[in-house]
């Protein structure tokens, strides 16, 4: 029976090692081609960039009103759980001096022995004593029982004050999770906003910005205040002409205030004086004039009475987008003064440069 051989595989070399590496060579350089074409982010024209901008600052509107809600109720959690422990630690300062008195009363009957009274009044050498004193005894028996009663009572009041001051502190807790949590969606959008405005150039980024290309700088009244070169009246509520006026005192005010902070920075959570996001200058415009409006935007929609859009009148609280989580204040003219976003000072805009939701006449 014949012996089968392996055979032999003869090594690549010379021109046919040379061709496997070639071809090797070639398709990695392929490859590497195709991922290439695969990955490249595509250019996105100044248009493009400002529609993803403008979405992300609006994003980042409504994470900011979220954020100021949460805030508010995380301050108001922390000032109710300061007045619960406060009113704890005076209910135990009250709880220890009825436990001392109770002890000073516990300490004389033991020294007394505390004898049975019919026998005490058998040993007494003095009965007519003994019988006005063990009325007073008596006596002293019923506010003792009323102090234990009254040690018991502040017992219960101090455990339920602590159970409170328990269940504010974890409402607490839950508020500043939800604060961390919209923070972070905020600082995300608008660092994503900043990395794709930072593409552009600083002529590209002058025409989103509205002409100013930081976007930080503040605006000359005579560029944003319609009355300083119009020279109409000085009434504080008169934003122009045609008889455009806050049709109360108040409502002048806010409208005052808000434009002498034309071209303050915008800055998310803030509520004045040097900077605001766009309920904190609606908030401080209103308490300017003596009324104290809610945080967010949300809240501040049903803070008066609603009017429709043709019935608006400057001071009007102007609100937009379906999630009602952008705020201006109605100067007349069709025009508002807001606080649009970090990339714009607070600044006088028409009213129909967003969808608008709705409208509140404060006062």
């Amino acid at each position: 029976m014949a012996a089968h051989r392996r055979s032999r595989q003869r090594p690549l070399g010379g021109g046919t090692a040379r061709t496997a590496v070639t071809i090797a060579l070639a398709g990695a350089a392929t490859a590497t081609a195709f991922e290439g074409v695969g990955n490249a982010e595509p250019q996105l024209t100044a248009t493009q960039v400002k529609a993803k901008v403008d979405k992300l600052y609006q994003e980042a509107e409504a994470a900011t009103q979220k954020y100021d809600g949460a805030k508010e109720k995380a301050d108001r959690a922390e000032h109710h759980l300061k007045q619960l422990r406060d009113e704890a630690a005076r209910r135990q300062d009250k709880l220890n001096a009825a436990r001392d008195a109770l002890g000073s009363i516990a300490s004389a009957q033991y020294r007394s022995g505390g004898l049975n009274p019919a026998l005490q009044l058998m040993l007494s050498d003095r009965p007519d004593a003994y019988l006005d004193d063990a009325a007073f005894a008596e006596r002293a028996g019923d506010r003792q029982a009323h102090a234990v009663t009254r040690v018991r009572n502040q017992l219960r009041e101090i455990e339920q004050l602590r159970g409170a001051a328990h269940v504010e502190l974890t409402s607490l807790r839950s508020r500043q999770a939800e604060l961390k949590r919209n923070k972070k969606t905020i600082t995300g959008k608008l660092a994503e906003a900043r990395e794709l405005m930072a593409r552009l150039s600083p002529q590209e980024r002058a025409g989103i910005t509205g002409g100013s290309a930081s976007g930080t700088g503040r605006a000359s009244r005579s560029d944003t205040d319609p009355r300083a070169s119009l020279g109409s009246s000085d009434d504080p509520g008169d934003p122009g002409s045609g008889g455009s006026t806050a049709t109360g005192s108040r409502a002048a005010a806010a409208v005052s205030y808000a434009y002498s902070k034309l071209g303050s920075p915008y800055v998310w959570g803030a509520t004045g004086p040097g900077a605001f996001d766009c309920s904190g200058l609606a908030q401080a415009a209103y308490r300017a004039a003596g009324v104290s409006l809610p945080r967010t935007t949300y809240a501040q929609i049903d803070a008066g009475r609603r009017v429709s859009r043709s019935e608006l009148e400057p001071g009007d609280l102007v609100f937009f987008y379906s999630g009602i989580s952008h705020v201006g204040i109605y100067v007349g003219n069709g025009m508002m003064i807001h606080a649009p976003n970090p990339s714009e000072p607070v600044k006088l805009a028409p009213v129909d440069e967003m969808p608008f939701a709705g409208a509140t006449r404060v006062v």
